[in-house]
């Protein structure tokens, strides 16, 4: 039997992170907020969530990224005795009407990797959607595969905590989704893609974006030459050499 809790990574969020968690509450999660350093404003709504019932909160000190984050709720999930968690952003642009959907196919294939893949409306930002092609681009030549992850950015999915335990994921902020979604593709875990809409809000609903383009997209550069030049060489390893053709032909 699975059990599935939702985790929120959240760094600054403070007029959305409760409308995040009462949406997850209200599908019968428990939630886990990762306070990633935030200021005063967001500190206290999420203190006043825990104290309202509606999570649990973990606090980190400094600022240490949303992958950092999203690996101290992972620890805390297997703590609560938790197998599999829905990862949710915090800044309110995914459909949580999607939620009981993603843990119902979590249920089905409980050894696969729930990935949502985003459906726009005209509120997204047209550097963001090409961004996005790009990055998709890259994934697809580093997993061999165009239809095993058809979104690797996207924050809203279900990893099987068993499958994670398993890899050394290095990345400690935004290339984080990426890195782990190849990553766990590559180790052998089965995916299923879900669509989901995405909504981006303004300043004046409390949207907020911490992508930063030069520092980002240098991490995002950096992390696909690594994977593009692993895949290489695991597929040089497992096709040409003579052992690893003996040993690919074993597994």
């Amino acid at each position: 039997m699975i059990r599935v809790c939702a985790i929120v990574p959240t760094y600054d969020n403070p007029r959305t992170v409760r409308s995040v968690a009462e949406g997850l509450r209200s599908r019968d999660l428990d939630v886990i907020i990762i306070d990633d350093g935030s200021g005063p404003d967001c500190e206290q709504a999420c203190q006043q969530l825990q104290a309202d019932g509606l999570a649990t909160v973990v606090r980190l000190a400094n600022n240490s990224g949303k992958g950092a984050a999203c690996k101290v709720g992972f620890t805390k999930a297997r703590e609560l005795g938790f197998t599999h968690v829905l990862q949710v952003d915090a800044d309110g642009q995914h459909d949580q009407d999607q939620a009981p959907v993603f843990v119902a196919t979590a249920k089905q294939n409980p050894t696969a990797l729930i990935l949502g893949y985003p459906i726009y409306d005209e509120t997204a930002p047209r550097a963001r959607k090409i961004a996005r092609w790009i990055t998709n681009f890259w994934v697809a030549a580093e997993v061999g595969s165009r239809n095993k992850i058809r979104d690797a950015m996207i924050g809203f999915r279900i990893y099987p905590l068993a499958a994670i335990e398993r890899l050394h994921v290095i990345g400690d902020r935004m290339e984080f989704d990426i890195e782990i979604a190849v990553q766990l593709v590559r180790g052998g875990c089965d995916t299923v893609n879900l669509p989901i809409k995405v909504r981006y809000l303004d300043k004046a609903e409390g949207g907020i974006s911490h992508f930063r383009p030069l520092r980002d997209n240098l991490r995002f550069a950096w992390l696909h030459s690594k994977l593009c030049t692993t895949g290489c060489m695991r597929w040089t390893y497992r096709k040409l050499w003579p052992f690893g053709r003996r040993k690919a032909a074993l597994q």
